[in-house]
């Protein structure tokens, strides 16, 4: 499907947030300044930006833990989200989350948690509740190639499956699961099988296409709110760095990486963009600037945010009442 013009100049606006987005995460996370580890998702940013433009704002997300690209698009002021991620008590999550644990309810975005895999269980319970409540809405769930090997994926899907429940399992397959690639964790070639087993439908797409990305999560989206049951969608890919950010990734050949990033989703959309469409470099270039402004300004407005205070390390454990910490 070729997209408009205009539709993909916004996602390519979209990509390149993402892109240096993470790029000062990257660099804040290398100087100290941002604590914990943090999850870098860089050369799969047309997974994040299709699959969430191609949904709702009441749609339910549940990006994973290289999920800060879904999280920015998903309706969250970015400003916020850099503070949550550098610890500030600016964050959405008031500095509580941090780059794992991003959520905001308002734009029905539920952030991940350590426990992989836990999400397609949790996916079932808002994708039960659409569907209880005869709306049309879908839950949308982020994974790798390694939580596929996770029994509460298998679970999930079973019961989606049987009880024809609006969930997409958007895999994004970046063919490693930490260090392990994933030919060596599941016998399939192509991970989209799992699903032929429950009856689910399924697609194989690449994930650095960006009209591809949106093609496909509308048909998938459009089924599950045709009251159609789940479909599974293998997003093919690569993460360009480590693990988490700081990893070297000694375990991948070097002419592997190189690979991927001639096929950079951002590079793959300019050339659509300049020679399909006939968009400037100048006007590309004006969105680049317009991006790279907004997040000087993001950053500004974290480093000058206060870091929490100690008295409210236990604000929010509860709901219906506070617990004192002790001095």
């Amino acid at each position: 499907m070729a997209l408009n013009k205009e539709r993909l100049k916004s996602l390519y606006r979209d990509m390149y947030l993402i892109r240096n987005f993470e790029e000062l995460i990257k660099e804040y996370a290398a100087n100290g300044t941002i604590p914990g580890f943090v999850h870098l998702s860089t050369g799969q940013e047309a997974c994040e930006a299709g699959v969430v433009r191609a949904l709702r704002t009441t749609d339910y997300k549940y990006p994973d833990h290289r999920g800060h690209g879904a999280i920015l698009l998903c309706g969250t002021d970015p400003k916020y989200v850099m503070a949550e991620i550098f610890g500030r008590a600016t964050g959405i999550n008031g500095g509580r989350g941090g780059s794992m644990h991003v959520h905001d309810w308002s734009c029905h975005n539920h952030g991940f948690n350590g426990i992989q895999g836990s999400t397609c269980v949790t996916a079932l319970g808002t994708a039960f509740a659409a569907k209880y409540r005869h709306t049309d809405d879908v839950s949308a769930i982020f994974m790798g190639d390694g939580t596929l090997g996770e029994g509460t994926c298998h679970e999930s899907m079973n019961m989606a499956a049987t009880w024809k429940l609006p969930v997409i399992y958007c895999l994004i397959n970046n063919g490693y699961a930490i260090s392990t690639p994933s030919k060596e964790a599941h016998p399939q070639e192509e991970l989209r099988q799992w699903a032929d087993g429950y009856g689910v439908p399924s697609w194989r797409i690449d994930g650095n296409d960006i009209e591809a990305v949106v093609e496909i999560t509308e048909e998938a989206v459009n089924l599950a709110r045709k009251g159609k049951g789940p479909s599974l969608i293998e997003f093919v890919t690569y993460r360009w760095q480590g693990h988490f950010a700081g990893d070297p990734a000694s375990y991948r050949p070097a002419e592997e990486l190189e690979y991927w990033k001639k096929r950079d989703p951002l590079i793959l959309s300019k050339k659509v963009l300049i020679e399909r469409e006939g968009v400037t470099q100048e006007e590309i270039s004006a969105i680049e600037n317009e991006v790279d402004n907004e997040l000087q300004a993001c950053l500004k407005f974290t480093l000058d945010s206060p870091w929490p205070v100690a008295c409210d390390a236990l604000t929010h454990v509860y709901e219906e009442f506070s617990v004192e910490a002790r001095q």
